[in-house]
């Protein structure tokens, strides 16, 4: 016989037996209960949440500060005004205090696609897929310095222990995979970013939502592995062994909170186990698709790599893969997007490290029907001046930091693609039409996964804290 759980006849013994059933019943459970608290709060009167427009996202963050103005934002006035000083009494917030002379791009613009999208020439592969991207060219940050800079665009806050928005996003969706972190970061080859794992912190979530780093090699995960090999047999009775333990301790101490997101963590690790080394292999991929990611190429196979993983994680079940172009600041070479000295020459290195791979991520995830339900973002800490940073009477080479006006793009589901929204001033120096924070940003991102940024909260401290604080709206602009 079997038995309706939702029948008040049910005895107790064949209820037990239905909850007993294995991760089908608790799954089932779970939904039932998600789908209860939905209708719960359309009952009450409050706002019904948004539509999920998407499942999943991977985002690339360049450290450093890409130049809008030789990428995305076309300002051809420089053109005329290349040479000459800024006109304003203002002190601008800037690093080093130098405000030179204007300068033009270093690069060509042109329209691209069916939309006209205007992309310079830095970036020739990412203007083949123009038609797919929502670029935003009026963002503005409350830093001009790197790490402070670089925690906002991540987490909303200027300072370190804030979840950043992936382990939001984990801590507010779960994952679609059980053998897989919901949350994965790929750092650049050469090092981490300022910061380092502050930037994917979980903050005072639960520790299971921090984001996993995956290094290079054949081992990604870092003491993932035991250093010696054990038969299967042995290897299941240790665990079963420190499960019955955890569970026995955990019973213990109430329910401690932080004691359980330790104990998940680790049983996922030990899932892990097999799921990572299958994920990272990139040789099931054909040799088409590995050259279309540039692997192999001396200067794509790094980001080409990464790249190629992010897809295969997203399509795995991973919810959030945050992939980074840029290292750590400062040092010579300069292996980050920092053009303080020379944009030309900084920004030529580095787009050619990253152009072909990241263009060939839109392409394949498209082309696999993933882009649909699939965002893709591509993000900077903040921009450069259109004036140079020289203190002398000629034409500097290289742009300091600017807050004031710079750009970024997101691809995928929920999006009007082919769009350039906002806008800056004539030298591209300030967001004068439709500003977005990073705030708007990050409540759009939620938006998209059918999360309302102000009912995404954790109490911490005796504050309801969330990603986007006080503040936040939603970018309807960019919205299909």
């Amino acid at each position: 016989m079997i038995w309706n759980p939702w029948d008040r006849r049910t005895p107790r013994r064949g209820f037990l037996d239905f909850a007993s059933r294995g991760l089908g019943a608790t799954a089932l459970w779970q939904l039932l209960a998600r789908e209860e608290g939905v209708r719960a709060s359309d009952a009450s009167g409050n706002e019904a949440p948004p539509q999920p427009r998407i499942r999943r996202a991977v985002q690339i963050c360049l450290v450093g500060g890409l130049s809008h103005l030789d990428s995305f934002d076309y300002r051809p006035r420089l053109e005329s005004h290349h040479g000459k000083s800024l006109q304003s009494d203002e002190q601008p917030d800037i690093f080093f205090g130098q405000v030179g002379l204007l300068r033009k791009s270093d690069w060509t613009f042109a329209q691209h696609g069916e939309s006209g999208l205007w992309v310079s020439d830095l970036f020739p592969n990412i203007a083949g897929v123009a038609d797919e991207l929502t670029v935003i060219r009026s963002m503005v940050s409350d830093s001009a310095n790197h790490t402070p800079a670089l925690f906002v665009a991540n987490s909303g806050f200027q300072f370190n222990s804030f979840p950043s928005m992936g382990s939001w996003l984990s801590y507010g969706l779960g994952n679609e995979s059980d053998a897989l972190p919901t949350f994965v970061v790929l750092p650049d080859g050469r090092g981490r970013p300022n910061g380092g794992a502050s930037n994917w912190s979980n903050g005072f979530l639960p520790a299971q939502h921090q984001g996993v780093m995956f290094q290079d090699g054949s081992r990604p995960v870092r003491d993932l592995f035991p250093a010696d090999a054990k038969a299967a047999s042995a290897d299941d009775d240790v665990r079963a062994f420190v499960s019955r333990m955890n569970r026995r301790r955990l019973d213990q101490a109430g329910g401690d909170q932080a004691l359980s997101a330790r104990i998940e963590s680790y049983e996922l690790a030990a899932r892990m186990q097999s799921s990572i080394p299958a994920v990272s292999d990139l040789s099931q991929e054909t040799a088409e698709t590995q050259a279309l990611y540039g692997i192999g190429d001396e200067a794509t196979d790094d980001c080409g790599r990464k790249c190629l993983l992010a897809r295969r994680l997203l399509e795995r079940g991973v919810r959030f893969v945050q992939l980074y172009s840029g290292g750590p600041i400062g040092g010579t070479p300069r292996t980050s997007w920092d053009a303080h000295e020379d944009v030309r020459e900084n920004h030529t290195a580095e787009a050619g490290r990253i152009d072909q791979p990241v263009a060939a991520l839109v392409r394949d995830l498209k082309q696999r029907g993933l882009l649909d339900d699939t965002l893709v973002l591509f993000t900077t800490e903040f921009g450069r001046t259109p004036f140079t940073q020289s203190a002398s009477d000629t034409v500097g080479t290289g742009r300091d930091h600017n807050r004031y006006g710079f750009s970024v793009w997101m691809a995928g589901g929920g999006l009007r693609p082919g769009l350039a929204f906002g806008s800056t001033d004539e030298i591209g120096w300030k967001a004068v039409e439709h500003p977005v924070p990073w705030h708007d940003f990050h409540a759009t991102v939620l938006h998209l996964f059918g999360i309302d940024h102000t009912q995404l909260t954790y109490y911490h401290n005796g504050i309801q804290r969330r990603l986007t604080n006080v503040h936040g709206e939603v970018v309807r602009g960019v919205l299909a």
